[in-house]
C-alpha cells in the first residue's frame, strides 16, 4: 500500500487547499497520508521550500503547487 505525504508550511493557503484534497482522495481510497512542515527541518526547507505544497508518494516527489486529482488517483491505484 502507498503512503502520501504533503510537504507544507504554516500560512500557506495553497498548502491548506492541497491538504483538503489529499485528505479527501486518500480517505476515499483508504491510503494513509500525513503532513510534514518543511520549515521544521533545514534539509526539508532546502529541498522543498520553494515548491510547497509538494506531494510525495512513498517518499518520492509526485507533484507540487497543486493536487492533480486524476493523476494522484492513478498513481495510488498502481
Amino acid at each position: 500500500m502507498h503512503e502520501v505525504t504533503v510537504m507544507s508550511r504554516e500560512g500557506c493557503h495553497a498548502c491548506d487547499d492541497a491538504i483538503v484534497e489529499v485528505r479527501r482522495i486518500c480517505d476515499e481510497l483508504g491510503v494513509p497520508w500525513s503532513v510534514s512542515d518543511v520549515d521544521a527541518d533545514a534539509e526539508l526547507r532546502a529541498e522543498y521550500g520553494d515548491q510547497v505544497p509538494v506531494i510525495l508518494i512513498d517518499g518520492v516527489e509526485h507533484g507540487f503547487w497543486k493536487v492533480e486529482e486524476e493523476r494522484l488517483r492513478r498513481a495510488l491505484r498502481n
